[in-house]
Parts: structure tokens; C-alpha cells; sequence
């Protein structure tokens, strides 16, 4: 197969699903019955619903891991329902829980796979291998000839999405793909999947049970019933403000304002600027920032200006012998992608309630405060507070617009001499 010289990212392409249906011999009820769901180019769609409800079934109908019985799928302007599966696999990235990585090949063979089986040529292969590693937050020359089973399960999960995109397909599938990772792994993982949205654009499904994650992660949710039947489908804010039944509010549950803390990002709140100081600064330049500043203490940075150490005023007469046994080393960062809820646990488990922001490599950005947190909440809980008073007065002008319907229709179906319905 000839190698393509196209090097412009892939960007998402549109999902359409028509009428899809999947019915299992033996069983006469669909596991999956007459979707219709159309997914938009460059978005993250989530699929949420209880055990059982044929989500991941819906998913894996999309890239023909399982074969639809009944309906058409369309990637982009191409209908895919017939096409060869092999084929349709190598143009859809595809991302599991537990990251299902071959054990017997090494990170490079595991990422390379794809881009190797549809031609293209070594050197393009390791260079692909390199960059998606990098994008991945993994070193190259640390992974590059590990084995899974020399990773934790954050840096599986990490390297199973790089598998995923290193052919840079435009759609990308994923079926709980961090349901196997501990909750703060899984918090980073998070941040790291909306990171790369905002690099790639990729056309993302993804399948959760945990509706909080669906808020932080989907620009759209799908909410679904039995038999992947859809009891909602629109953005996060619209189904927390205001989902269409009982069923959707039980996904919702308790506390909706405070669930929306995950539709605001750390980037879309001021962080504030904080003294630094760089470790190979020289002690004087330290301890001047220290005494002058008009905070009681400083952020020391590491060599890569990454947060290192929270130095405090009490802390100068230890620092004189060595920096190395002055300060605290920081214990919580949070990044720019992260939630709001993210950076309000970081800042509550923090004494002095702040944490440091940093970029994609670490890198230190700010300080995100209490202050700062506490009153984006309070916004937040004033916004819901005068939306319910908005929807509570909606709902009693159609309450009076109908009873004036009720009312003036009795009086129009009775007749001046026979009584209801003008019956002699």
C-alpha cells in the first residue's frame, strides 16, 4: 500500500446513525432498537444510561465490532454500513477500559500498530510513535520499549488513547475507558482527554455510567433508556437545568448546582499571580521576596519551572543551610483544563487554601484560591436561582394560559337552551 504524504491533522467528521437496531439470535426484544442520533463533526459526545442499556452495544455498532441487524452508519459523507469492517477499524480510533494493549509488544509496537499495518513507512511510524507519546504527557525515551506490564494503569490508559490516535483517524470511540483507574488517575486522565480535544478536534463518542463525568467531559449527552432509546439529548447545562423526566433526573440526582462546578474550566476563571522564585536563583534574591512581598510566602520552581516548593517566611533560617530541607514540597496542582470541582477539592485539601495551576508540561501558570472558587460558586448558585424562579413562572403562565382554554372551550360546547354540548 502506498504511504500517504498528507501531514494536516485529521479533524472530526460527523456521525450519523439511522434506524440502527441490533437484535441478538434467540432474543425477540432489540438490545439496540431504531436509533437516530446524528453526532457533529469536532465534538465530544457522551453515552450515558443504567447497566444493560445497549450503550457500549450502540458504540461498537459504529466501527462494526458488532454488526447492526437493521439501519445505515454514516462517517462524514460515507455511508460505512457495508463497507469492509477491517478497513472502517483502521479509520476509527478505538479506546477500552483497562486500556487492552497487547501485553507481548512494547509501547512503541502497541502505538505504531495501526499507522505499520496501513503502510506507512518505519521512520514515519517512530516519528508518530514520538509525537503521540509527547502528546500523551509520556517521555519517548522512558516508554518507548517498556511493556504494559511496566506501567501503571494511568499510563496503559495513556497509552491506549495514543494507540487510539496515532493513525489520526477523525472519530474516536470509547468504552469506559477510565473505569479501571483510581479516582485521582482518573481526574488527570480527564483533564488530559479534554486537553487533546482542544489540540485535535476529533470526532469523540464515549460511554460512561458515571454522570459526572459525562457533565465534564461531553459538549452533548445522550441519556438512555432501555433498549438505547433516548430520554435526552442536549448539552450538559441544559440537562441539569432542566431534564425532560423523572428518569433523567434520576441521572441528574441531588445537588445539581453543584454538579455544574464541572462545566467551568480553571482557564475560565482569574488565577492569581503569586511571588516565585527559581531553584538556582541565588538564596539573597529568595529571601528578599520573601521579606518584601506582601504575601508571608513564595512558590519555588523546579529547573523546569514546574512548582516545586511552597516557601514561607518561617522557613528562612533553615533555607540559609539548604533549600533542599526548607519549605513544603507541593502536594496538589491542578491544570488549566481541570473543573472547578477539581481545583475545589485541590484547594481544600491544601492548608492554606490555594493550589498552583500549570500548562500542558507542567509548567507553572498561577494560584487558584479560595476566594476566586467561592465566588464563581455563588455565581453559579444565583444563576440556578433565577433560572427556577424564570421556569416556576413559566410554568404558572401555561398553568393560566390552559385553564383559560378549558374554560372558554365548556363555555363554547354549551348551548344557550340545551345544556353541555347544546342537546336539546
Amino acid at each position: 500500500m502506498p504511504e500517504t504524504t498528507e501531514t494536516t491533522p485529521a479533524s472530526g467528521a460527523r456521525i450519523h446513525l439511522e434506524n440502527l437496531t441490533k437484535i441478538y439470535p434467540g432474543n425477540p426484544t432489540p438490545a439496540v432498537d431504531n436509533v437516530n442520533l446524528e453526532v457533529k463533526a469536532g465534538e465530544i459526545v457522551i453515552f450515558v444510561g443504567p447497566s444493560g442499556c445497549g450503550k457500549s452495544t450502540c458504540l461498537k455498532m459504529i466501527n462494526r465490532l458488532i454488526e447492526p441487524t437493521h439501519g445505515r452508519i454514516r462517517i462524514g459523507d460515507e455511508d460505512v454500513t457495508d463497507m469492509d469492517p477491517v478497513k472502517l477499524r483502521r479509520k476509527v480510533g478505538y479506546a477500552i477500559q483497562a486500556s487492552g494493549l497487547f501485553p507481548h509488544m512494547t509501547v512503541a509496537q502497541n502505538i505504531g500498530l495501526v499507522p505499520k499495518m496501513i503502510g506507512w513507512s518505519k521512520s514515519r511510524v517512530r516519528n508518530r510513535v514520538e509525537e503521540m507519546l509527547d502528546l500523551v504527557g509520556l517521555d519517548p525515551r522512558e516508554f518507548h520499549g517498556r511493556y504494559p506490564r511496566q506501567l501503571s494503569g494511568g499510563q496503559q490508559q495513556r497509552v491506549g488513547v495514543a494507540r487510539a490516535l496515532a493513525a489520526d483517524p477523525p472519530v474516536l470511540l470509547m468504552d469506559e475507558p477510565f473505569g479501571a483507574v483510581d479516582p485521582i488517575t482518573r481526574d488527570h486522565l480527564q483533564d488530559e482527554l479534554i486537553r487533546l480535544q482542544h489540540e485535535l478536534h476529533k470526532t469523540i463518542c464515549f460511554v460512561t455510567h458515571d454522570f459526572d463525568e459525562a457533565i465534564k467531559l461531553g459538549d452533548r449527552i445522550a441519556v438512555l433508556r432501555e433498549q438505547s432509546h433516548i430520554a435526552q439529548f442536549d448539552t450538559p447545562e441544559a440537562i441539569l437545568t432542566n431534564p425532560t423526566d423523572d428518569f433523567v433526573s434520576g441521572f441528574v440526582g441531588a445537588g445539581a448546582a453543584l454538579k455544574r462546578l464541572n462545566l467551568t474550566r480553571v482557564r475560565d476563571v482569574g488565577v492569581v499571580e503569586f511571588p516565585t522564585a527559581g531553584l538556582d536563583d541565588p538564596l539573597e534574591t529568595i529571601f528578599d521576596r520573601l521579606r518584601s512581598g506582601s504575601h508571608n510566602e513564595l512558590l519555588l520552581l523546579d529547573r523546569n519551572g514546574r512548582p516545586y516548593k511552597w516557601l514561607r517566611r518561617g522557613d528562612l533560617a533553615r533555607a540559609r543551610e539548604s533549600l533542599a530541607r526548607a519549605g513544603t514540597l507541593v502536594q496538589h496542582t491542578v491544570s488549566r483544563d481541570a473543573t472547578l470541582r477539581d481545583a475545589l477539592e485541590a484547594v481544600l485539601t491544601d492548608s492554606a487554601g490555594r493550589a498552583a495551576v500549570t500548562g500542558r508540561r507542567g509548567e507553572y501558570i498561577g494560584v487558584v484560591d479560595m476566594a476566586t472558587l467561592m465566588n464563581n460558586v455563588h455565581e453559579l448558585l444565583e444563576a440556578d436561582r433565577l433560572e427556577a424562579i424564570e421556569h416556576q413562572h413559566q410554568l404558572q403562565e401555561r398553568r393560566a394560559r390552559q385553564t383559560q382554554m378549558e374554560q372558554e372551550g365548556l363555555a363554547g360546547a354549551g348551548g344557550p337552551e340545551g345544556g353541555p354540548g347544546g342537546v336539546v
